[in-house]
């Protein structure tokens, strides 16, 4: 609503052209087209303008707006970023540890080398950590890391992995051991299931 004192478009051409003119105008304006009227009517706002506000806001809540929206950006902004920065920047380390990569531990070492260098190494850890140690393997007999022999002897020990599984974990351990590359800790693991397997294939006493 406008107040009594503004100046609205219409009064202005009133006053400058006469009520006859604007009776003419009038008379021309009915006929036509839409997209016309909308164009001198941006027009005369554009020559013409009204009363303005600069924003919906008061200006105190403008003011609040503006000191809560600088701390955002000064504080939580940046915090933000680095946590985001370091979410991808482990990523290569997190991939290794859930593939069981054999060398994860320098995945991780390159990850954080990385940090140093800007970020240039990342991308080699990226694509260490999703490859295949197929040299590893030739060296080592596997191409998995000693936590996998761990967590799977563990379930072994619990009877929650098949004989199948436990025949292949088996026989990568034989293949370790082949190689000479096979710690004490897995030995052990080594000997447990062989006496898993043998208390699985000795007959039960119904059957004897």
């Amino acid at each position: 609503m406008c107040h009594p004192t503004c100046v609205t478009p219409s009064t202005l051409i009133a006053e400058r052209l006469g009520h006859n003119t604007v009776s003419l105008f009038g008379q021309f304006a009915s006929v036509m087209p839409r997209a016309v009227k909308i164009s001198i009517f941006g027009l005369c706002a554009a020559v013409f303008p009204g009363a303005a506000f600069a924003s919906f806001l008061p200006p105190e809540l403008m003011d609040t707006a503006a000191d809560w929206l600088a701390l955002f950006i000064l504080f939580a902004a940046p915090i933000a970023g680095i946590i985001l920065f370091w979410l991808v920047h482990i990523l290569p380390e997190k991939v290794a540890e859930t593939r069981h990569h054999p060398q994860k531990d320098a995945i991780k070492t390159l990850c954080l080398l990385s940090l140093v260098f800007g970020g240039l190494l990342w991308p080699i850890a990226w694509l260490w950590a999703y490859s295949r140690p197929v040299m590893f393997k030739a060296a080592y007999g596997t191409e998995k890391h000693e936590d996998y022999f761990e967590e799977m002897g563990h379930r072994a020990r619990a009877g929650q992995i098949p004989r199948e599984e436990i025949n292949h974990l088996s026989e990568e351990l034989d293949a370790m051991a082949a190689k000479g590359m096979l710690p004490p800790e897995l030995r052990t693991l080594r000997s447990e299931l062989d006496a898993l397997r043998a208390r699985a294939d000795a007959p039960t006493e119904g059957n004897k």
